[in-house]
């Protein structure tokens, strides 16, 4: 979920048929699981979408840290660290520092008041057709640029790690993810989503967590001896310890990192996983626990990012095939050789699975619960087995369309998705979630403007922004350029303009007055979870 991703060759020394045969254990493995845990009933909505809210909160804390704790994200800031050095590590700090928002913002009164999806909460109080269909637009949105950049990430994923280069082996590998995805989501639902994360989540800290051991066994567990002995590899350059060797523009990283921050509470895959346990107390438990084991896994990062550029060297990084996202299995075969490269490998593989089925199963819900039954439906009664039997259609839907949008986007710079879902986040969902919860003003038009708003504006900023054109490493590359917006990131003046919209609308006078018996009943219920239960439909 929070990716640098990877467009590269095949890292020459690993063993591809070793990793192959570490990554199908895996899948095997979790395969079994989802199956048994399906065994135990996944008919209800309640069931599919929500696990049957039967997850403690350490499980489920577990499974947000498997969700957000993506392949290319292990890949991408370790290689960051080892080449950028302190600059690479602001990426673990942004991560990290945006669960403190999600913990005091959202989560409690997230799951008190919502039922499966973000428009639960954001229709509680307001006409539930208009604001049903603007969340559900904004939150497939996210999720498809996100679930899109997974999916070419996994071509690119292959061809470091498994020595596929071609296009044609990679659009394989890619459909064999969409496949797999489509498989456990339908299976398992939520319940085997989130088995799977768990897993996934468990594999990736204990192996970072052994290599991390392993660097600082090889330095004295001195952090001081490890960073001076990655200066001297970077050939005396210091500026590795110190900001500014990779943002030079303080506008364009205040942007990113306002992104950042700000967009994990808005991201509709994190918000739904609060639904999965039983209250609101499960639900703060299970963020301080997400935020522990994401937390102590982004100082692994630090640890590795500067043990690689200590033990391989930024410039043998650099020139290795897949450039900076090489460092992570190059140091893992320094250190172990090709057993330690194969299980690294293959978990970080495995991570794009646990990551793009709770992508799918959030969109399956968004459409059939708000589209579906609120929408198309005019919020007339649909039997939870009709609402989940649309919801399991979707999921094929997003499937086929994720690995086309993978396969299309192969060899391109597809980094922009995972920023524009981060900013569509920020300025479309967050906006209207603090109003929704915290201002009693806010109207039905306020939530409509600032999440088309923010949509729309986002949207704007990035396609005329350098991502898309006018440099090398835009997506149409330097041979077009129609970019006038100077940012990479649009965060620094969507985030404001999804605020500002959200308020304009609401306090300009309107015919129609929101309910106040509502407004005092969603108060409640959030601050309190009395009735939390019970259905939100009304």
């Amino acid at each position: 979920m929070t990716d640098v991703l990877i467009q590269s060759n095949a890292v020459t020394e690993n063993n591809p048929v070793l990793n192959i045969i570490i990554f199908l254990l895996f899948v095997g493995v979790t395969m079994f699981i989802v199956i048994r845990v399906s065994r135990r009933g996944n008919k209800s909505a309640d069931d599919f979408y929500a696990g049957g809210r039967g997850f403690s909160g350490t499980q489920n804390g577990t499974a947000i840290a498997g969700d957000y704790l993506s392949a290319a994200s292990f890949l991408g800031i370790t290689g960051a660290i080892a080449v950028s050095g302190y600059d690479g590590f602001l990426y673990s700090i942004g991560f990290l520092v945006a669960w403190l928002v999600a913990l005091l913002l959202v989560a409690e009164l997230m799951r008190n008041t919502g039922k499966f999806t973000m428009a639960d909460v954001l229709s509680f109080r307001l006409k539930q057709r208009p604001v049903r269909m603007a969340a559900a637009i904004s939150t497939l949105a996210v999720t498809f640029f996100y679930l899109l950049a997974q999916m070419a990430g996994a071509g690119g994923l292959v061809s470091l790690l498994l020595g596929i280069s071609d296009k044609l082996g990679q659009s394989i590998v890619i459909t064999i993810v969409g496949v797999l995805m489509i498989v456990y989501v339908l299976i398992g639902g939520m319940k085997g989503t989130t088995w799977v994360q768990i897993i996934k989540a468990i594999l990736l800290i204990a192996g970072a967590g052994a290599m991390t051991i392993w660097v600082l066994a090889l330095n004295g567990f001195s952090l001081d001896l490890l960073l001076s002995r990655a200066v001297d590899a970077a050939n005396g350059n210091e500026a590795i310890l110190a900001p500014g060797l990779k943002y030079k523009n303080p506008a364009d990283f205040i942007s990113l990192g306002a992104a950042l921050v700000l967009g994990t509470a808005g991201l509709p895959h994190v918000l739904m996983r609060f639904y999965t346990v039983p209250t609101a107390k499960e639900a703060r438990k299970s963020v301080v626990w997400a935020i522990w084991l994401i937390g102590l896994f982004y100082v692994f990062t630090l640890v590795l990012g500067y043990g690689a550029g200590y033990l391989i060297g930024p410039d043998t990084i650099k020139a290795a095939p897949g450039g900076v996202n090489s460092a992570a299995p190059l140091l893992a075969m320094q250190l172990g050789g090709p057993l330690l490269m194969g299980f690294i490998s293959a978990v970080a593989f495995a991570t794009i699975l646990a990551v793009v089925a709770g992508l799918a199963i959030t969109a399956a819900a968004s459409f059939a619960h708000d589209i579906y039954s609120n929408v198309i439906k005019k919020g007339q009664h649909v039997s939870p087995e009709a609402e989940v039997k649309i919801g399991r259609n979707t999921v094929v839907v997003i499937g086929v369309l994720a690995i086309v949008g993978g396969i299309g986007a192969q060899g391109q710079n597809v980094a922009f998705l995972v920023a524009l879902a981060f900013a569509v986040a920020a300025s479309a969902n967050l906006p209207t979630i603090v109003f929704s919860l915290f201002w009693k003003g806010f109207t039905t038009r306020g939530a409509v403007w600032s999440m088309y708003g923010g949509l729309i504006i986002t949207l704007l900023l990035i396609i005329f922004s350098p991502v898309m054109s006018g440099t090398a490493t835009s997506m149409l590359g330097d041979g077009v350029n129609f970019a006038w917006f100077p940012l990479e990131n649009p965060g620094i003046i969507s985030i404001p303009a999804g605020f500002f919209l959200g308020w304009l609308g609401s306090v300009i006078p309107a015919k129609e007055k929101e309910d106040p018996k509502l407004e005092a009943e969603m108060d409640v219920r959030s601050l309190t979870g009395f009735g939390a239960e019970g259905a939100v439909d009304h």
